[in-house]
């Protein structure tokens, strides 16, 4: 097998999800600091390696089932775009990634 078409298989499209709010881009910030690492803490497979902030973005990595994955949640004043890249093992699990993500972040973001 070539080099191109083994990075063909390993790389794969991101996942992006998009969850609207009415909070504002700084009360949605505020919501989102840490939260990535206590979402982590109910999901026993997922470790969180890496979050920091750049302004409004936040950086992640992240490992599950031994897989590494990185992304960034863009805040915006009316909703939150999450983009995580997904090793191909991990693709399986993608559109049950979606929903909790999408849940959860439902969640942070609208609970009072």
């Amino acid at each position: 097998m070539q080099l191109d078409q083994r990075q063909d298989i390993q790389m794969s499209a991101p996942l992006v999800v998009s969850i609207p709010h009415r909070l504002g881009r700084e009360e949605a910030a505020r919501r989102l600091k840490g939260g990535l690492t206590r979402a982590a803490a109910s999901v026993p497979m997922l470790n969180v390696d890496e979050e920091r902030w750049q302004d409004d973005r936040m950086i992640f990595r992240v490992r599950a089932l031994g897989q590494a994955a990185s992304g960034h949640i863009d805040v915006e004043e009316d909703h939150v775009r999450l983009e995580v890249t997904l090793p191909w093992l991990l693709q399986r699990f993608a559109e049950a990634a979606r929903s909790a993500i999408q849940k959860r972040g439902n969640l942070l973001l609208t609970k009072r």
